[in-house]
């Protein structure tokens, strides 16, 4: 059964993006450096250490101003900005380094060749890449079999995910209904179209759905078998949707949760462990020095806006479900909590104006610090909950104190990845973005957070 769709996974893009923004950089400054009176940057053997650097800023402010997001690269509107801050921030830094690039030009007019050079090189890629990378050639074409309680959760969070994955249709795996159903214009087929559909929709893959092997029926069973010997990907949906969402579906996982859970071998592996909590000292010791160094203007904030105590403490559950005191500086009004514990909302009268830009900034965090250099918590993990939430989350969502297996995080994956939780469906997001880290935990998704953290603090979208 011929498939002749060509789609790129989410990692494919990802390194496609990167390797072509490079390539289109050093293309087009070859160009200019051939072509016009322009010498401030040559490529060449022995100026090989100035491309490398240029390579390394590209990449690294690239992703810090999120130019590797798939959802912004796939408009040209969102992506420009992020293209604009790049340049410009990567440019500055390599005039700042001339012990590894070229010395400034006598001809300042060379500054704006190199700026306006790399800038357009990027934008001319992109607007190549939105125009036939993400367009519907390289759509990738699912086709659900499932029962239909779970489809159109399944179909939203796939189609959030990645723009280029496309639900062609589903099959309820339980009975053939007499009318069909239809979730955002996805129509349901018969099992005995499977084949069909699969054929002529020209499917790339089929995501099983099912909370239970006894819920197919045997003519789906066999059908799926044959479409498996013709070479069509076949998977489970908990897989497709840990790979597209980089979260930990549990609401889908029943008894045989240990198949879902193998966590990561770094939660103890002893050099990770080191290497984490070194850095864990020196960051923390770093950002007590910037602490001290903002404090006046911090103490001027607090005098004149906030008016009362400048820290706040509060219990929070810790590793192996240990109760400690986190230290923050006061964001909110006194007593904010006078008529009994609620969720922090979404413009939240309690906070006031200058701890809202404190929030915003994460600036209200830098006393966390001191919990780090303790050993209470770590810089990247779950964030710690306090013991009420804790008692209550855990009653209505599986797995919750599962997260207590690490230490808590001045950051991590469900803070770079999603807004702050101000209900229980907000908890079971961020619940399913912690589980996700600890069992993919290690250097890499570290050093990610990290870049999406600075990304955060810079769009100013911290709460």
């Amino acid at each position: 059964m011929a498939r002749n769709s060509i789609h790129f996974n989410l990692s494919e893009r990802k390194v496609l993006l990167r390797i072509f923004d490079i390539l289109s950089i050093l293309s087009v400054l070859y160009f200019v450096g051939n072509t016009f009176d322009f010498d401030y940057f040559t490529i060449n053997q022995e100026n090989w250490k100035w491309v490398f650097v240029l390579i390394l800023y590209i990449i690294i402010f690239g992703s810090i101003f999120e130019m590797y997001d798939l959802q912004k690269s796939s408009k040209i509107d969102k992506i420009t900005t992020s293209i604009v801050f790049t340049v410009s921030t990567t440019v500055l830094f390599y005039f700042l380094t001339p012990y590894f690039t070229p010395v400034l030009p006598d001809n300042r007019l060379q500054i704006l060749y190199f700026y306006f050079s790399i800038l357009f090189a990027l934008v001319l890629w992109r607007l190549c890449y939105i125009t036939f990378i993400v367009s519907a050639r390289f759509y990738k074409k699912a086709l659900i079999v499932g029962e239909v309680s779970t489809v159109e959760a399944i179909m939203e969070a796939f189609s959030s995910a990645d723009p280029n994955y496309k639900v062609v249709g589903f099959i309820n795996s339980k009975k053939e209904n007499e009318e069909n159903i239809n979730f955002n214009g996805v129509e349901e087929y018969t099992p005995k179209q499977l084949k069909e559909i699969v054929r002529d929709q020209k499917v790339s893959e089929i995501v099983v759905s099912s909370y239970t092997s006894e819920s197919i029926s045997y003519e789906i069973h066999y059908a799926l078998i044959s479409l498996l010997e013709e070479g069509i990907p076949i998977k489970e949906y908990t897989h497709v949707y840990e790979d597209l969402t980089q979260r930990i579906p549990i609401q889908y996982i029943g008894k045989d949760f240990y198949r879902y859970f193998p966590f990561s071998r770094s939660n103890q592996n002893k050099l990770y462990l080191f290497f984490h909590r070194l850095f864990d000292v020196i960051f923390s010791i770093l950002g007590l020095l910037i602490g001290v160094a903002l404090l006046p203007f911090v103490l001027l904030g607090n005098l004149l806006a906030n008016r009362g105590p400048l820290f706040y403490t509060q219990e929070r559950i810790g590793k192996s479900s240990k109760v400690f005191r986190i230290v923050k500086f006061r964001t909110m009004v006194k007593n904010a909590e006078k008529d009994g514990i609620t969720w922090a909302q979404k413009n939240d009268v309690r906070i006031t104006p200058f701890g809202k830009f404190m929030r915003n900034t994460r600036l209200d965090e830098i006393p966390q610090f001191i919990n780090i250099l303790k050993g209470e918590m770590s810089l990247i993990g779950p964030r710690p909950e306090r013991p009420y939430f804790v008692k209550e989350l855990s009653k209505m969502l599986p797995f919750y104190e599962t997260r207590h297996v690490v230490k808590p995080g001045l950051t991590g994956w469900a803070q770079v990845k999603t807004r702050y939780g101000s209900s229980v469906d907000d908890s079971l997001r961020k619940l399913q973005y912690d589980l996700f880290y600890i069992k993919h935990r290690g250097f890499l998704l570290d050093i990610n957070i990290l870049f999406k953290t600075l990304s955060t603090v810079i769009f100013f979208r911290g709460q």
